[in-house]
């Protein structure tokens, strides 16, 4: 271990400590979170034209990957809409190959994987990151075992099982759940979504793909979701890169959405120093009372000269049904973002005639029982 590498190298942000590139870890020797450290970012010529995925911007990647394992991501569409007061523009990520946006970081994070020779992981997950994470191990040659919450949506356990995966089922909540698989991952590698920094250099194809579509420039501000934050992690590096390239002039504010009743970032962001109260969501998907990387997702938020907001249950199923009757199918995780969008507005965090980017992460077809409670025929149980 040293302090200073000029190549790309492993970062521990919190004690400045650095690890080869090359080493096949997922955090540091303290327990610490990693990163990848920073990159000069690309230019409109170095994306890759011919890649009809995130693969288009492997030149924004700290190694090279001789054999990506793909399955079609990225690429997704961005599609203009009236909300309120104004227009955004809605980023669909459920059109990834798995239906959530979790396939971005699972693609390179795997591809790396297999390409050192990987063969048995584990995962712990609410849903979409297990599912995201059984079928590119499933299409890599890998055999995976996805630890879940006991009280997953089924739906996404099948999507699991069906790619072959070994599915085990954890008493407790999300965090019971991750506390297990930080167990056995003493004797199998830990393929974590919220762990490995190579997840985080595939969510950061979100941003570099926003400047694509978007003519090579960026937006304004861009609105999502978060639960352990690999959204605005990924955002936050992407943009930094874009920035230090020369491609861009600023980075776009986050505006970062959480539900009230398990908003841990959102307490921290805006200096709650009373222990925040925790209940059930109907967001399943960003239940996460302890995130892994809360410090680094807070500086990310400031310093885009973003904000946060905690957003209650009955507005998470308002903005789902606002949604479906513009024709867009949200899981009600991902709906929390355009619910949000009001309140950024109202903030002046938002503001007329500059571009908004909202991220929806999931598709409704994720939370069938959910969404069957919430369209049920007036009188009558879901059919």
């Amino acid at each position: 271990m040293s302090k200073v590498r000029a190549e790309p190298h492993y970062a521990d942000e919190r004690s400045g400590a650095s690890y080869p590139i090359d080493e096949p870890r997922w955090c540091g020797d303290d327990g610490a979170p990693l990163t990848v450290s920073a990159l000069p970012g690309i230019t409109p010529a170095q994306v890759d034209t011919g890649a009809r995925s995130l693969w288009r911007y492997r030149a924004a990647l700290p190694v090279r990957v001789d054999a990506p394992v793909s399955l079609g991501e990225g690429c997704t569409p961005l599609v203009e809409k009236d909300w309120g007061e104004g227009r955004v523009h809605f980023k669909l990520e459920w059109f990834s190959p798995t239906g959530s946006f979790k396939d971005r970081g699972t693609s390179v994070m795997i591809s790396l994987l297999a390409q050192r020779g990987v063969r048995e992981v584990i995962e712990d997950s609410s849903g979409n990151g297990g599912a995201s994470v059984a079928a590119y191990c499933a299409a890599a040659g890998i055999r995976a075992r996805i630890l879940v919450p006991e009280s997953t949506s089924p739906a996404k356990v099948l999507q699991s099982r069906a790619y072959g995966a070994e599915i085990q089922l954890v008493p407790g909540d999300r965090d019971a759940t991750a506390a297990e698989a930080l167990r056995q991952s003493a004797t199998t590698y830990y393929a974590s979504h919220n762990w490995h920094p190579f997840f985080l250099q595939g969510t950061k194809t979100l941003a570099y793909e926003l400047w694509e579509d978007l003519g090579f420039t960026a937006p304004d501000a861009v609105v999502t979701v978060a639960g352990a934050g690999s959204t605005v992690l990924g955002c936050d590096l992407g943009f930094g890169e874009l920035l230090a390239a020369g491609q861009i002039a600023r980075r776009p504010r986050l505006l970062v959405a959480q539900p009230a009743n398990c908003a841990p970032i959102h307490a921290a962001f805006h200096g709650e120093t009373a222990a925040p109260a925790f209940s059930p969501t109907i967001a399943e998907g960003t239940a996460i009372r302890e995130p892994v990387r809360l410090p680094e997702v807070v500086s990310a938020v400031r310093r885009s000269d973003g904000d946060m907001a905690a957003i209650p249950e009955d507005a998470i199923v308002a903005a789902v049904r606002r949604l479906a009757a513009t024709g867009l199918y949200a899981e009600p995780t991902s709906a929390t973002a355009a619910a949000a969008i009001d309140v950024f507005r109202a903030r002046g965090a938002i503001r007329p005639g500059e571009t908004t980017v909202v991220v929806l992460t999931g598709s409704g077809l994720k939370a069938p029982t959910v969404m069957g409670a919430l369209f049920a025929p007036e009188g009558g149980e879901p059919r």
